[in-house]
């Protein structure tokens, strides 16, 4: 039991600090720096600050799943809140591996080259990322959002110490 709890806090610190970047840098940074700052230096900037998101973000990712992998062990079965969780928390992880280690690197370097959004082939390659890289984003918040409830579910099930839930209605 205790490790469980160890475990969910560890998981739900590291997915509030994830899910807050994503909230804090798409919704709020990038759209104010891209509406006041002239290109390249706008985009050079934020290339900067998601790619050091992106390490953050992986690095939460790691935590949750290795909080998964605390909780399952010594565990004969798990519960169905469990494996929704483990799967939820899988799909976000794999989004935020594949943002950090595909997409942003390649619109660093498309940038890095001087490249334009939506002019000529690089542009267009450069469009087409920047929209799977919010897409990847937006994707992550409402997973890390399902992965909260699923925690909050499943703490809610573990009677604590000195409770009978057997005899509640």
């Amino acid at each position: 039991m205790a490790v469980g709890r160890v475990a969910s806090t560890i998981a739900l610190v590291a997915i509030a600090v994830w899910l807050g970047g994503l909230v804090a840098l798409g919704a709020l940074a990038a759209p104010v720096v891209f509406s006041v700052v002239s290109l390249p230096t706008a985009a050079d900037a934020m290339t900067i600050v998601f790619r050091r998101f992106d390490t953050v973000a992986m690095t939460c990712a790691a935590l949750v799943l290795a909080s998964e992998a605390a909780r399952g062990i010594g565990r004969a079965r798990f519960a169905r809140v469990d494996l929704a969780r483990l799967a939820v928390s899988a799909l976000a992880t794999a989004l935020a591996v594949l943002e950090g280690a595909r997409v942003s690197p390649r619109i660093a370097e498309l940038h890095a080259t001087g490249v334009i959004r939506g002019l000529g082939a690089g542009g267009a390659e450069l469009a087409r990322l920047h929209e799977w890289a919010e897409l990847c984003g937006k994707t992550e918040v409402a997973f890390l959002v399902v992965a909260i409830a699923l925690h909050v579910a499943a703490l809610s099930r573990a009677p604590g110490p000195g409770l009978d839930r057997s005899r509640a209605p």
